[in-house]
C-alpha cells in the first residue's frame, strides 16, 4: 500500500511530462509545415541570384509571355559548359533534351545524366523539367522539383554547366 501511494505522484508527473513533449513536437511540426508552405510560394528571392526582372519565381507562368505577335525565338545561351564555346545559343523552338547520351544538346559534364533535363515549347511558353537525374537541375540556383516555365534571363545549371534562357 505504501509503494502505490508513492508511485502515484511519479506516474502523474510522467504523464504530464509525456504530454508536454507531445505538444512541443506538434507545435514544431506545425511551424515547420508553415515555413515550408511559405517557401513554396516563391518566398524571398536574393537579388544576387535574380539576373533579370523577368526571372522565374517573380511572376506566375502566364506572365512574361511577351509580344505574341512578334518573333518568338527561345534560345539557350551557353555561359559555361565543357565541350561548348561560351556565347553559343541553341534554338529551342522545337524543344531540346540535355544530357550525356543521345540528346539534342550533348553535355560533356561528369555530373550530368544521360537524359538529364528536357525543355519543351507549348505556344509561347517554354518549360524546363528534370528527367529524374541523379544530381538535379537548377533554375536560378533553386533545384527543380517539377516542370517550371522559363523567363528571359533565367539561369540553368546542370552539374558544372551553366546556361541562360533568352527570347
Amino acid at each position: 500500500m505504501i509503494g502505490s501511494v508513492q508511485l502515484a505522484p511519479v506516474s502523474v508527473a510522467l504523464k504530464f511530462g509525456f504530454l508536454a513533449v507531445l505538444y512541443l513536437f506538434l507545435v514544431w511540426v506545425a511551424i515547420s509545415s508553415l515555413r515550408d508552405l511559405r517557401r513554396g510560394r516563391g518566398g524571398v528571392i536574393d537579388s544576387a541570384v535574380r539576373q533579370s526582372p523577368d526571372a522565374t519565381g517573380m511572376y506566375p507562368a502566364a506572365a512574361g509571355l511577351g509580344d505574341l505577335d512578334g518573333d518568338f525565338e527561345p534560345r539557350l545561351l551557353v555561359e559555361r559548359a565543357l565541350g561548348h564555346e561560351p556565347g553559343i545559343a541553341y534554338d529551342l523552338r522545337g524543344g531540346a533534351t540535355l544530357g550525356r547520351g543521345e540528346v539534342e544538346i550533348k553535355l560533356e559534364d561528369p555530373f550530368a545524366s544521360s537524359r538529364h533535363a528536357r525543355i519543351t515549347c507549348a505556344g509561347h511558353v517554354v518549360v524546363i523539367e528534370d528527367l529524374g537525374s541523379t544530381n538535379g537541375t537548377y533554375l536560378n540556383e533553386e533545384p527543380l522539383t517539377g516542370p517550371q516555365p522559363l523567363h528571359e534571363g533565367d539561369q540553368i545549371r546542370i552539374g558544372d554547366s551553366e546556361f541562360s534562357y533568352l527570347q
